[in-house]
């Protein structure tokens, strides 16, 4: 006979103020063979220490436990990246929706979502979909045109030294501060001192951005062969360092 193993059930992590609501999505996932519940947490401080120590597939986050649910997202993906959260809101508005997108927010859903639909989202988003409504799918349109516009309406003439185009360049390569820091032998507190600085020349305010401007002003690509140099020469002084 085959492997006949069911898969392991979805892991889910719920965060709520109001313990009448844990209780009721508790209840409605019980009644899911492929869903189970981790936690209940009624605070932010919980939802972070539970989001670090289970990774679950999913974390139903109430906007309401913070006064900054963006910030909060941002830092509970740091502490459990594999997880995909879904932020209930009494009353979304466009800045809350596109800022909640940007850091990683995965659905959104208001308090009074039924029940059947509730679970589903929680399946569709575990496979990696997006949940919105269709409001809130045009203001995270609306918002990327209007970067977009904006950027490639920029134009180019920041002065960039050679290192904060290597950084540039690991930034779009997608690694994160840490992984950069190793790569040009430095802390992850200076690779953050340089953002800072390459965020004000060029007038952006995050790595996508970021991202945008560099393909739109093709800034990598002109700048391409004294980045191979550049890096060269950081390598070079590692190697001599090391010989030392």
């Amino acid at each position: 006979m085959g492997d006949e193993r069911q898969p392991a059930p979805l892991g889910v992590i719920i965060a709520d103020t109001h313990s009448i609501y844990r209780v009721g999505i508790r209840k409605i996932v019980a009644l899911e063979p492929d869903l189970r519940v981790l936690a209940q947490t009624d605070s932010l401080g919980n939802t972070m220490a539970a989001a670090a120590q289970f990774k679950a597939d999913v974390i139903l986050f109430e906007a309401a436990i913070t006064p900054n649910p963006p910030e909060a997202v941002s830092e509970m993906l740091k502490r459990s990246p594999q997880s995909k959260v879904i932020v209930i809101m009494s009353q979304a508005d466009q800045d809350d929706t596109v800022d909640l997108m940007r850091r990683g927010v995965r659905g959104i859903v208001p308090r009074s979502i039924a029940p059947d639909l509730l679970v589903k989202c929680i399946r569709k988003v575990a496979e990696g979909e997006l949940w919105l409504d269709n409001q809130a799918v045009n203001w995270v349109i609306d918002a990327y045109r209007a970067q977009a516009a904006h950027l490639t309406n920029k134009p180019a003439r920041a002065k960039l030294s050679d290192k904060e185009l290597l950084i540039i360049s690991y930034v779009t390569q997608g690694l994160r501060n840490k992984e950069i820091a190793h790569e040009i032998h430095t802390s992850e507190q200076v690779i953050k001192n340089y953002l800072r600085k390459i965020y004000d020349k060029l007038g952006v305010s995050d790595r996508l951005e970021l991202a945008l401007y560099c393909i739109h002003h093709q800034l990598l690509k002109k700048s391409s062969e004294a980045l191979q140099a550049f890096a060269a020469q950081q390598q070079q002084k590692v190697a001599s360092a090391v010989a030392k």
